[in-house]
This record gives structure tokens, sequence and C-alpha cells, in this order.
């Protein structure tokens, strides 16, 4: 493997040291070419290696002089490229795809999310607002175009924990037949420096490539902190892939179709050179304390999926002026039915919706219940 920049011979060294690469039955083989012939194949079989050559530089820093099979696209063939070496003659055998890292993964179309728009309770502006930044540039860029606007390069989520940030971008994932690529703010701090920076470059090159697309970076706070005079190189180096980062969402074409969703819960922190106009244009706020129209919305959601005795009262539930978020309203849930298999039942009676609020809205007050240290 190795990177390769195609060039005449001609170029590489002067006509008196040329020497024809050596012959083997083996490349024979390989290119489709036959081995018996009289001295005009010779000739011309001489003159076509002479031709068809490459500079590759290796693994190990070392420059070779290489064949190339006559069965490869030369169109495919670029300064940086990856490619093959045969193990005995080093002639270019396959050109291999650009490298990724493991861990950047596309979502296919089996691997999408199962939550619909239908299944994340209230939050009707935080759906309108991200589906105008997202969806819609995708599907309708004429709208855009036709009234004279740059539609959104990217969207910021931000708010408590248990919001609903994430879900509300896994119903983006599954509503839309563009690319989907998820990625975790912290998977770019590598161990050597420079592989952060490569990989926020592999993502969106992904990115562009399968285009329309959507890259979602969870937890951005892990890489897009404000900047300050740093005195370790980790620190460093966090700050390198942060103006990748910048640089990536400033330079990609508006006609490639990719846009970015960002999650955070701590907005606060983040680089002001992220937050500007023209990288995140739309900031979506997840509130943490939900009214009572939002609170029936997500207990009628959650309930619909779940068996529930005729005599259940919701409406006890919601009338209740405790703070709840939707995370903790899922868990009040969650616990009934787990306290319902308890007593072998196979539905929820409102004795288990009474027991599961108390000890989930009781642990929320307490304040000091997880202060262990102090």
């Amino acid at each position: 493997m190795g990177d390769v920049a195609v060039e005449s011979q001609a170029n590489l060294v002067p006509p008196h040291k040329k020497t024809a690469p050596s012959t083997t039955p083996a490349i024979d083989r390989l290119e489709g070419l036959p081995t018996e012939g009289g001295d005009e194949y010779a000739t011309l079989k001489k003159l076509q290696r002479q031709l068809d050559t490459g500079i590759v530089q290796s693994s190990t820093g070392s420059n070779y002089v290489v064949r190339i099979l006559s069965t490869l696209d030369r169109e495919l063939l670029k300064p940086s490229s990856s490619v093959a070496l045969h193990r005995h003659s080093n002639a270019l055998v396959d050109i291999l795809p650009p490298e990724a890292d493991s861990s950047i993964a596309m979502l296919g179309a089996d691997e999408k999310p199962d939550v619909t728009y239908a299944d994340v309770g209230g939050l009707d502006m935080q759906k309108q607002e991200i589906r105008e930044a997202v969806e819609l540039p995708l599907t309708h860029f004429d709208l855009y175009k036709q009234i004279g606007i740059d539609p959104p390069r990217g969207v910021l989520l931000y708010g408590p924990p248990g919001t609903g940030k994430t879900m509300l971008v896994k119903a983006v994932a599954n509503s839309t037949t563009a690319s989907f690529i998820r990625v975790v703010g912290s998977e770019f701090v590598q161990k050597y420096l420079g592989e952060g920076p490569r990989m926020v470059r592999d993502v969106f090159r992904m990115a562009r490539e399968n285009s329309p697309a959507i890259i979602f970076i969870d937890e951005i706070d892990a890489i897009a902190t404000k900047r300050f005079d740093a005195q370790t190189g980790a620190d460093r180096e966090v700050q390198r892939i942060l103006l990748e980062l910048l640089n990536q969402m400033d330079g990609f074409d508006q006609t490639s179709n990719v846009k970015v969703i960002m999650a955070t819960n701590r907005a606060d922190t983040l680089d002001p050179a992220l937050l500007r106009p023209g990288r995140l244009d739309r900031k979506i706020e997840f509130p943490s304390l939900r009214d009572r129209r939002e609170r029936r919305l997500i207990f009628t959601t959650i309930a619909a999926k779940m068996s529930l005795a005729p005599e259940v009262d919701l409406d006890s539930l919601i009338i209740r002026n405790d703070p709840l978020s939707g995370a903790i309203i899922a868990a009040i849930m969650q616990e009934a039915g787990l306290r319902a298999v308890r007593k072998n039942r196979y539905n929820i009676i409102q004795s288990d919706l009474e027991d599961a609020y108390s000890s989930q809205v009781k642990g929320t007050s307490e304040d000091n219940k997880f202060d262990f240290y102090k």
C-alpha cells in the first residue's frame, strides 16, 4: 500500500540509465497477455512497460518506480491515492478506496432509528425549526433559491439532559432519505497528533461523497469549548480539531447538500467562532420544564404503546406542579410497567403509576442524593 503519482518514466530517470522491469509469468497472467510471440510482440511489450509506470511511496518511506497493470482505470490514479503492490514484483495491482477511521460509519437504510416525529411528544416548535433548517433544504432547495436566501448550514440543539434532543434527531434520520452520519465529539480526540483533524476531514469527505447527507455530532462541547492559551500538547490538539471543524463548516459548498446538526448540554462553553451565523445559523433551545399541554402530549404518546387498565387516570399526574422533563416522564411510565411485571400483571393500574411517580419525582428533588464525596 502506498501513495501513487502517475508519470512517464522519461521524467524520472535519465535515458541512459533506464532499465525495463523484470518480466514474470505471474504479472503476465494478471495482465491477461500471452507469454508467447515474435520479436514484434517483445518490442511492443517492452515499450508498453516503459510507458505504464508510476512513482509510489511505500509505508516505510521508500520511493519506487513500478509497473501499472493495464487492467486498472487510470482515471482513478491521482496523487495521494492508496494502492496495492504485488508481493514479488512491486507492480501496482489495485487502487484502494480512501482511508477512513473505522469508528466513522454511515447508517444504512435498515440501520436508521425507528423513531418518528409522532413518537416525540410535544416540542412542536422545535420540530418545525429543525425541519425547516435540515429537511426542507434537502428536499425543496428550489424554494430557497427562488426567494433568494441560503438555507442554514448547521443547527445547534441545546438544553438540559433529558429534554429530547437526541430523540428528535433520531426522528430526523428516520424521516429523510439522506445519508446519516453520527459521531460523538469525544471520538475526535485521538492518541496521536493529527489523527483528530484527519477524522474531521474524513467525516465531511464521506458526507460530500454520499450527498445529500446529514452529519450529527453529539456532545460537541467535548471539542468545541472556548479557546484559551493552551499549556499542554493535548489541549493544543483539541484546539486544532476545533480549527479543522471550523474550516470544514465554512468551506464546504452549499450545493453539496450537506447539513450539520450538533447537540450539547453546555452551549455557554462553546467557542464564539462556531456559534456565529454562517456556521450554526439556527440555535434551537429545548426547555427543561414542560407546561401542562406538553406533559399531556408526552404522557399520552408513551401510554399509547403500553397496556393500561381502564381505570387509569393520567390527568391526575398531568395536573401536578412538580418539575418534569421528557426523560422523567418516560422513566415514570417505565417504572410503572416494571411494578406491574413484579406483581405478575399484564396491565398497569393506577397504584403502579402513583408509586412510580413518587419514586421518580422524589429522586429528582433530592439535590444532594449523589453527592457522595461531600
